[in-house]
């Protein structure tokens, strides 16, 4: 199993998503797209592609002009029936690919929040065994509408479209199910002055945030990585 990932921002990893690759024997093609590091044009070589967050808008073309190439790859993964994951700002870019509006500002989240499932979920094989509603980390200013004949499958208070999936495996996840109370200790060093100027009280409530909603939302997240990997190649 080899698996594209696209960066679009330093210091983002890939969390518990990189254990489930692990688990599964996969090999990991990481291409830098923000440093200028080409990625494929098309998904032959790869049996999968994962596209990762960022702080940038999911409509930046003039910073990041390869962000149409971007979306030409991620259709083209989906079209090919390989599996696609698209976490926040990789989400965005994938509703985007599709035809989805994408709204920047208006949906902020920062940290722990619940998210809720829709009923549509329950036949996912990818969501459908969770609990209907879970805490997740979140980290994000956007949103976006769904593409047309996209499944919705989760939302939260904030944004209607936390989740969605088009085509067999074509996943867009706007929460962070892949940091786990470990990456997001890592962020907090990474981004501490992004974090500081717009959540002061942030690292004072963490360890009692972590402590009250890390084990489940690890133990979600970690399960949402697994099946994921499952749908690159199903049974």
């Amino acid at each position: 199993m080899r698996v594209l990932v696209v960066q679009n921002y330093d210091d983002t990893g890939l969390g518990q998503v990189g254990a489930a690759l692990d688990e599964a024997g996969a090999e990991i093609d990481i291409r830098n797209a923000h440093r200028g590091e080409a990625f494929p044009e098309n998904a032959g070589e790869h049996d999968a592609l994962i596209v990762l967050g960022g702080g940038q808008n999911a409509l930046d073309d003039a910073n990041y002009p390869y962000f149409p190439a971007l979306l030409d790859l991620m259709r083209g993964f989906v079209d090919a029936d390989k599996a696609v994951l698209g976490i926040c700002l990789g989400s965005q870019l994938l509703a985007r690919a599709y035809g989805g509006k994408n709204q920047v500002g208006g949906a902020r989240e920062f940290g722990w929040h619940q998210v809720a499932l829709t009923a549509e979920a329950a036949g996912d094989p990818v969501l459908g065994r969770l609990a209907g509603e879970f805490p997740v980390f979140q980290w994000h200013d956007d949103t976006f509408s769904l593409p047309d004949g996209a499944v919705r499958l989760a939302g939260s208070a904030v944004a209607a479209n936390q989740a969605f999936r088009v085509g067999r495996a074509g996943y867009a996840i706007q929460f962070h199910f892949e940091a786990d109370r470990k990456l997001v200790r890592g962020w907090n060093e990474a981004f501490a002055p992004i974090i500081a100027a717009r959540n002061p009280d942030w690292i004072a409530r963490f360890e009692d945030e972590a402590a009250r909603h890390g084990p489940l939302a690890d133990a979600t997240g970690m399960e949402i990585a697994r099946a994921w990997v499952r749908a690159v190649r199903p049974a």
